[in-house]
C-alpha cells in the first residue's frame, strides 16, 4: 500500500538518504553539501526553504519529492518548481513516483496554481517517457550555474 505524506522533522534522517540515494543514482553523490543540520534548519524551521513529500510503501521510506515556490513575471503567477523526485531501488514499478507527482498536483490545485515545473538530465530516457506519460512535456533551455563562491 502506497502513502503519501508530508515530511516532518522526525524524516530528516531518511531524507538525507534519500538525497544521498538519487545523487548516487545519477552518479553526482561528490555534488551533494547539505548535511542533515541543514536538512532540519532549512526545511523545518518556521519559514521553510523547501517542501517534501515521503512516499511510503508497506510503511517503508520508498522515494519522495521535494519542492520550493516561484513566481513568474513573464506569467503573473506563483508556481511550484519540482526539484527531486526519487524512488529507492527495489520500490520502483509500483506507481510510486505517479503518486509522488499526483499528490503535487493536488497540493497545486488546492493553492490555485497551474504550472509545475523542473529538469531532467537528457540522457534520462525513463524518467522523460514518464513525465510524458503524465502530460509534462520537454522545453529546450539551457541552463546555467554561476557560483559565487568560487569567484571570490
Amino acid at each position: 500500500m502506497i502513502k503519501i505524506r508530508e515530511a516532518t522533522k522526525d524524516d530528516v534522517d531518511a531524507l538525507y538518504d534519500l538525497i544521498i540515494g538519487i545523487a548516487k543514482f545519477h552518479n553526482q553523490e561528490e555534488f551533494v553539501i547539505i548535511d542533515k543540520k541543514e536538512i532540519l534548519r532549512a526545511g523545518f524551521s518556521d519559514q521553510p526553504k523547501f517542501e517534501v513529500l515521503i512516499a511510503e510503501f508497506n510503511n517503508e521510506i520508498a522515494g519522495y519529492l521535494s519542492y520550493t515556490w516561484n513566481y513568474s513575471i513573464w506569467n503573473g503567477c506563483e508556481y511550484m518548481i519540482l526539484d527531486d523526485l526519487f524512488v529507492k531501488n527495489g520500490y520502483r514499478g509500483h506507481k510510486i513516483g505517479l503518486n509522488l507527482m499526483q499528490q503535487a498536483k493536488e497540493i497545486c490545485n488546492k493553492k490555485g496554481i497551474n504550472l509545475i515545473r523542473w529538469e531532467v538530465q537528457k540522457d534520462n530516457q525513463k524518467a522523460i517517457e514518464f513525465y510524458n506519460r503524465l502530460g509534462a512535456t520537454m522545453k529546450e533551455k539551457g541552463i546555467f550555474k554561476w557560483n559565487l563562491k568560487e569567484l571570490s
